[in-house]
């Protein structure tokens, strides 16, 4: 248990190891899948999928980790928020880049007509956009240059990009009237934004008890 509470850099060092090697199997798995012929009838729909899940996946995984430090006191967890953000983005990449590749054969105009046109498209793009310059700025050196409350304030926009994410995957399950994935994770991420406000309120609380005058 002293090792989860307070684990040294070489422990530190090797769970990144373990956590980026774990992340890259969806990846491997799907490029393995092409190279056997394993992604059934509908490959572009396989890859477009699964990539789109994963983007979910670790867009929760990221949520995770504040609500789980805050819980267990195992403050190293935040070393690990950058990987999994930076994962989230390189699925979302794939997802993108097999709409842009597969559906438009990179036809620039007809992708941005397509995603004028078609809602759930627009938000899933919105939300690629908004993870851009997340993912441009998580080096130390971007937290340095902008500072730490702009860097902070800038990736907040994770609780956007997040329920942007649900909706979009809502819509895609819409058509198929199979909404059971889309209220799991929705109703994952709303809990895991409101821990976020409870916790922001509290601390709020407590900065605001401690500025009051102490009566005599």
């Amino acid at each position: 248990m002293t090792f989860m509470v307070n684990p040294t850099s070489k422990h530190i060092a090797a769970i990144k190891a373990a956590l980026f090697l774990a992340a890259l199997l969806p990846a491997v798995r799907l490029f393995l899948f092409a190279l056997t012929d394993r992604l059934g009838a509908n490959p572009i729909e396989f890859i477009t999928r699964s990539s789109g899940d994963w983007t979910l996946y670790f867009l929760i995984f990221t949520l995770l980790v504040t609500p789980l430090r805050r819980l267990s006191k195992w403050n190293w967890l935040i070393k690990l928020r950058r990987m999994l953000g930076l994962f989230a983005f390189f699925y979302a990449s794939l997802h993108f880049t097999t709409f842009l590749w597969f559906d438009h054969f990179f036809d620039i105009d007809e992708m941005i007509r397509d995603v004028v046109k078609r809602p759930f498209i627009t938000v899933g793009f919105s939300a690629f956009l908004l993870l851009i310059p997340l993912a441009i700025t998580s080096t130390n050196g971007m937290v340095r240059r902008l500072g730490g409350r702009r860097w902070q304030w800038l990736h907040r926009a994770i609780y956007v990009i997040a329920p942007l994410g649900i909706l979009h995957f809502w819509w895609m399950k819409a058509g198929k009237h199979d909404f059971a994935q889309p209220i799991l994770f929705g109703t994952i991420v709303a809990l895991l934004l409101l821990s976020r406000v409870y916790w922001n309120l509290a601390q709020a609380r407590v900065q605001k008890r401690a500025a009051s005058p102490t009566p005599t």
